[in-house]
């Protein structure tokens, strides 16, 4: 079943502040804070019962569930961090199944996006604005939330203002 204009523009309101919050944290400390992924799934919680058919709201939390469980093998294996696997878990309810194809290339073109865009700040006179920004000098380490949370973003505007 599709996420509804309506349930996407409602989820955009509360997910931009805290998307926003996740990016500017792993960018300047290289940590998602818990709290921001507690406040994603409990706005989910109460804006979903009152945007989704109760069977599409019930049916959304095993994404959660399913995103958690992958999310701590990968983190387990070393491919990501144990922030990145519960944004992503977090996240999760608010996604439809029916647009994942919508979803990857999304991510794909964020993470690139965001990729680039750190790297160049990095080298250029950005850095120099905010000097102890952890994830200057993480080495290969790279801060997942900022593609995450420009994807989340990203795919709640384009459901809430283009189906």
């Amino acid at each position: 079943m599709e996420l509804s204009a309506t349930a996407a523009m409602v989820f955009l309101i509360a997910a931009l502040p805290i998307s926003g919050f996740v990016i500017f944290s792993d960018l300047s400390r290289m940590k998602i804070p818990n709290l921001a992924v507690g406040a994603l799934v409990l706005s989910y919680a109460i804006l979903g019962l009152f945007v989704l058919p109760f069977d599409q709201y019930l049916w959304h939390w095993t994404h959660l569930i399913v995103l958690l469980v992958v999310g701590i093998f990968l983190n387990a294996a070393g491919v990501m961090g144990a922030g990145d696997a519960k944004y992503i878990a977090g996240a999760g309810p608010m996604i439809s199944t029916a647009d994942i194809r919508l979803l990857i290339p999304l991510f794909a073109a964020c993470l690139l996006a965001g990729y680039a865009a750190h790297r160049i700040s990095r080298a250029s006179p950005i850095r120099k604005a905010v000097p102890h920004w952890e994830s200057w000098d993480a080495g290969r380490r790279f801060p997942m939330g900022f593609p995450l949370g420009m994807t989340l973003i990203a795919y709640l505007a384009i459901v809430a203002f283009f189906r």
